[in-house]
C-alpha cells in the first residue's frame, strides 16, 4: 500500500492568475556588497530565487510580482541574515529574531 503525502501548500503568488499579481519595487541599501537576496514566505524560504541587482549608490533593486496579501521576508546579504531597515513591521521568528512584512494591496 503506498502512502499518500500532502502536497507542500501553495502561496498566494504561486495560485493567482497573473492578472491579480501586483508589481512591487523593493530597494534596499547595501554599500560594498557583493550579493543582495530576497526571501520569504512567497518563495517558500529558498536562498537563492531572487537575487537583487546593484543600482547607483549603494542601492540594490527588484520588482517583486505578488498577489494582494501580507509576506514575511528577510534580506541575505553577501551570506548574512540581515532586516530590511526600511520595512514598515515586523514580526517575531523561530530563530529569535525578526521578520520584516511587506503588504500588497
Amino acid at each position: 500500500m503506498a502512502l499518500k503525502t500532502k502536497a507542500p501548500a501553495k502561496t498566494a503568488a504561486a495560485t493567482a492568475p497573473a492578472s491579480a499579481l501586483k508589481k512591487v519595487p523593493l530597494r534596499v541599501r547595501a554599500e560594498g556588497a557583493k550579493e543582495v537576496v530576497i526571501t520569504g514566505d512567497f518563495t517558500q524560504w529558498a536562498k537563492d530565487k531572487i537575487r537583487l541587482t546593484p543600482a547607483a549608490g549603494g542601492e540594490w533593486i527588484t520588482l517583486l510580482e505578488l498577489a494582494p496579501g501580507e509576506y514575511q521576508y528577510r534580506l541575505i546579504v553577501d551570506g548574512e541574515w540581515r532586516d530590511h531597515p526600511e520595512a514598515a513591521r515586523r514580526v517575531p521568528n523561530s530563530f529569535g529574531t525578526q521578520n520584516c512584512v511587506l503588504t500588497v494591496a
